[in-house]
Parts: structure tokens; C-alpha cells; sequence
């Protein structure tokens, strides 16, 4: 209790690995449906919209089992995966990259 932390408060890390792997897995499934399924003209924004949604669904069951806020891991998935995917997208643009071969 030196530094006011109680063992029994904190998440254990290995309980939040393993919500995570779970919950990434889970959570890739619809993405993946996302490429395969719509015309080609639709995978670009049907892919977006389905890793967006994706994203939400694997913050809230990473942090439901891994038991912490299930608000602010949600958020914080979304908002990264969302930066990451624009910027994935930027750099395909740049580099001429068309879409699914």
C-alpha cells in the first residue's frame, strides 16, 4: 500500500491479453465479410463502415472481460483504428494503390 495502489483494484493484464485477442478475433470477422461480400464498386465504404463498427464491438467485449471501462476502451479503439484506417487509405492514394485486386 506504499504507493496507494491495492492488488485487488488494478486489472489483471494477463485477463486484459487475453480480452483482447478474443475480442480481435471476434471482432475482424465482420471486415472480412465486408471484402468478400459487396459488389466491387462497394467494398471501399462498405469495408470502412464495417471496421468502424467492428472496432466498437471489440472495445466493448475486450473491456467487459477484461473488466474495465467499457466507454473509454471503446472510444479509444475507435478513434485509433479510425485514424489508422484514413491513414492507411491516404497512403494508398498516394501511392496509386486501386482498391481489392
Amino acid at each position: 500500500m506504499e504507493l496507494n495502489i491495492d492488488q485487488d483494484d488494478v486489472v489483471s493484464p494477463w485477463h486484459a491479453a487475453a480480452a483482447s485477442a478474443a475480442a480481435f478475433t471476434i471482432g475482424a470477422i465482420l471486415p472480412m465479410l465486408a471484402i468478400l461480400l459487396p459488389p466491387a464498386d462497394w467494398r471501399i465504404p462498405v469495408t470502412f463502415v464495417a471496421v468502424l463498427m467492428a472496432l466498437a464491438v471489440t472495445g466493448t467485449l475486450s473491456a467487459t472481460i477484461g473488466g474495465s471501462s467499457r466507454l473509454r476502451a471503446t472510444l479509444r479503439v475507435v478513434i485509433g483504428g479510425a485514424l489508422a484506417l484514413a491513414a492507411t487509405y491516404g497512403v494508398g492514394v498516394l501511392l496509386g494503390a486501386s482498391g481489392v485486386v
